[in-house]
């Protein structure tokens, strides 16, 4: 699903999120990083409609959440950090409650699901740990058969068994080429793997929207001496650091670009951008 974001602001009590521009297109694993309290759960909420933007449009393969509310929903998975289903009642009932709300969901998938999370469709929800919790919302959410997918921190309280699993349940879900996923995580590693876009926000600030091979082309992380640093133009640098064995500097960087013989260059992995960007920008 194509996700386009045009001018949007939300303005909170103590908290403005935007402006916000970017055009993603569908079939795209999209990484939502930033530190906390730079806007992410903001921005999830808008694009599932749980807020309305206060300034701008977002549409969701071409269509808002006011002329087509209905379709966006079911054809949207969730799995957040927050409690989604009945802590009283078992997992299978859960689903039943729940999935009366979906067109596409299916029973049997979901047991087949809970079968490969090793997850008992009798058990309890509010019994379940918080992985497991998040084990049963994706479970759901694939039952469901959405066509975005949107994953709020969910790697972090996975044991690493499950991870590989994840990441193998994330391949299976795009081979279409037509679905999408948001994935806001803190593990950049993760994004690293399998982020086709990224999204960077600061501050409520988008800092960065795009395609990941774009980010990494356009900047470096330059490594030596630091005398050898400071002859870098410095308006490209971004955030230069010392430390014991040479200075490190972030600088924007294109095919033009020249560096000393005696620099390690590198291309920055996305935790060092967010790091460097961060450090830019205390």
């Amino acid at each position: 699903m194509r996700i386009e974001f045009v001018d949007v602001k939300k303005n909170l009590d103590k908290f403005t999120l935007g402006e916000l521009q970017f055009d993603i297109p569908a079939g795209y694993i999209t990484g939502l990083v930033g530190p906390n309290g730079s806007g992410k759960t903001t921005l999830l909420h808008l694009l599932m409609g749980l807020y309305n933007p206060s300034e701008g449009e977002i549409k969701v393969d071409g269509m808002t959440y006011e002329e087509r509310e209905k379709v966006l929903l079911d054809n949207l998975g969730v799995v957040l950090v927050e409690d989604l289903f009945e802590g009283s009642h078992t997992l299978l009932e859960n689903g039943r409650d729940y999935g009366k709300y979906y067109s596409r969901y299916k029973e049997e998938a979901l047991k087949e699901y809970l079968e490969r999370f090793e997850l008992k469709e009798g058990q309890l929800y509010r019994k379940l740990s918080k992985g497991q919790k998040l084990k049963f919302q994706l479970a759901f959410a694939l039952a469901h058969d959405p066509k975005l997918l949107v994953l709020d921190e969910p790697t972090g309280n996975f044991d690493p068994a499950f991870r590989e699993e994840f990441f193998r349940i994330l391949k299976e879900f795009m081979a279409d080429g037509e679905k999408s996923v948001i994935l806001a995580t803190h593990i950049t590693e993760d994004l690293d793997r399998v982020a086709d876009y990224i999204i960077y926000l600061e501050k409520g600030q988008q800092i960065f929207a795009g395609d990941v091979e774009n980010l990494r082309e356009s900047y470096r992380l330059v490594v030596g001496e630091k005398y050898k640093i400071k002859l870098l133009a410095p308006e490209k640098i971004i955030h230069t650091e010392e430390g014991t064995y040479g200075t490190k500097a972030l600088v924007k960087h294109t095919r033009r670009s020249l560096y000393d013989k005696e620099v390690t260059v590198m291309v920055p992995t996305i935790e060092e951008l967010m790091y460097f960007m961060t450090k830019r920008r205390k």
